[in-house]
């Protein structure tokens, strides 16, 4: 009978690795913290936006009705003053409810700016508290900082790691990601976040099942918040000297490599920098998922054309690539919102029939139009091998498809593709003004004027924002 030894090994480089990053590396790169400041802005638009739909909504607040807590981080857009576990679910579900916040594309995909859920709330009860211990308060500086790391990573250990492959959700990152850095900001030293990583990782961990047919549902809204406060949790026990697991990762038959992966360890493609965050993905013109962007921006081209012979169409050929194919192509009826922003052909038909796509075109009201699911039963699906390839390909990272339509006379329109969709590091420029104006106007769905002119101006002069404590920033976004 063998037994195995019960000697307590040294930690798994891979979650060292991480401590020393969050622990010991020093940001310097300036496209960094300007697009750190870009996520920040786009991220708390998006959660603006969101407050104007009840299925979001009446998930958020205390857990208990009147709960009070001295120096609670304030929900934006809301009046809530909840303790910063719950504030991570409340924001970190709002971010994320729309599918409209950034995106990061590789062997798995994600959305890094998710864990603002749990980094924003934390700085604000942190800032609050300190405050009224006559301590300097946490800033924005810090929390960009700590925003670039956690970018940094998800997205690394995204690359070359499928966890979709192996049925899990991408919403593990964000929990990874949230836990290291929250816990350095709570005071965390390198032990101490390994230990909360390690139980991070040895997490029951989400099936991606409610991203996919047949059960797509509400629960990919609210699974980063989820996430991010599953992370100031941990954080705030490892904060308390709760043990950690040194070979959570790769014990024999118990660690996660073992349960979760095939057997197989992480790879990495190259160390923690800042390279994530520099070359994120913003969703600027509409509400999609982000594999199917490049064909909204397709669709629309082909509006004009053809919004008044949608009879005329015989077939629409959608030309992608693999990933959106086996995340995206849905056939058959669609259930909720939920399932329509994760179906390629309704994405495509809402814009070709429109001229737009907004996060109300994914409601019941419009999903009704008889014409989507006609045009959505003329559409084939077919994979471009080369987009397939430059998808993954670090130095493009491209997001292509094309649409052609077919008319029954036997012409065509021509075949209209768009590689690199508008919020690509390779259009920040065209895209980054149009950010702003995103911003603007899903602040003023919640927001005086005033407000929002002194929001944009106070994201206009970087260094202010930065010098700004978090909980002065906050008060910004208060609803009373």
């Amino acid at each position: 009978m063998t037994h195995t030894p019960n000697l307590r090994p040294a930690p798994d480089k891979e979650l060292v690795d991480i401590a020393e990053y969050v622990t010991n590396y020093q940001v310097t790169s300036d496209l960094a913290y300007e697009t750190a400041r870009y996520c920040l802005m786009d991220a708390l638009g998006c959660a603006m936006l969101a407050l104007n739909f009840p299925e979001c909504t009446k998930l958020l607040g205390p857990i208990v009705d009147g709960t009070i807590v001295p120096n609670g981080a304030r929900v934006p857009g809301t009046d809530y003053i909840l303790d910063p576990v719950t504030a991570a679910f409340n924001l970190g579900s709002m971010i994320r409810w729309l599918d409209y916040n950034d995106t990061w594309l590789a062997a798995e995909w994600g959305h890094p700016s998710d864990n603002l859920g749990a980094i924003l709330m934390v700085a604000d009860y942190l800032s609050r508290k300190n405050v009224a211990n006559n301590q300097l308060p946490i800033t924005i500086h810090n929390v960009l900082t700590a925003a670039i790391k956690a970018h940094e990573i998800q997205g690394i250990l995204a690359l070359e790691n499928s966890f979709n492959r192996v049925g899990l959700d991408h919403v593990l990152l964000v929990k990874v990601a949230s836990t290291a850095v929250v816990t350095h900001m709570l005071g965390g030293d390198k032990e101490t976040i390994i230990n909360a990583l390690s139980n991070a990782w040895i997490d029951g961990q989400s099936l991606r099942t409610y991203r996919h047919a047949p059960n797509t549902g509400s629960r990919k809204s609210w699974a980063a918040g989820d996430a991010t406060s599953r992370s100031v949790q941990l954080a705030l026990m490892a904060m308390k000297g709760e043990m950690g697991y040194p070979t959570a990762l790769t014990a024999p038959t118990w660690g996660f490599y073992d349960v979760s992966f095939k057997g197989q360890p992480f790879k990495f493609q190259r160390p923690y920098e800042s390279y994530v965050m520099e070359n994120v993905l913003f969703k600027i013109s509409f509400p999609a998922e982000f594999h199917a962007q490049t064909a909204v921006e397709c669709a629309l081209i082909l509006h004009p054309q053809i919004k008044d012979c949608l009879n005329d169409i015989e077939r629409i050929v959608i030309t992608t690539h693999e990933s959106a194919i086996r995340i995206i192509d849905k056939t058959g009826p669609l259930h909720n919102p939920a399932d329509r922003d994760h179906c390629i052909q309704y994405m495509t038909a809402v814009p070709l029939i429109f001229g737009r796509l907004t996060a109300d075109d994914y409601e019941d009201n419009v999903a009704s139009d008889p014409r989507i699911d006609s045009l959505r039963a003329k559409m084939q699906v077919i994979e471009n091998k080369r987009y397939s390839a430059d998808y993954l390909d670090p130095e493009k990272r491209s997001i292509a498809n094309a649409v052609q339509i077919f008319f029954k006379d036997g012409t065509s329109t021509e075949n209209v593709i768009v590689e690199y969709p508008l919020g690509h590091r390779r259009r920040r420029a065209e895209g980054i003004p149009l950010l702003i104006e995103k911003f603007k106007a899903n602040l003023a769905t919640r927001f005086p004027e005033d407000r929002i002119a002194a929001t944009l101006d106070l994201f206009s002069n970087p260094q202010k924002l930065e010098d700004t404590p978090t909980h002065e920033f906050m008060n910004l976004f208060v609803v009373k």
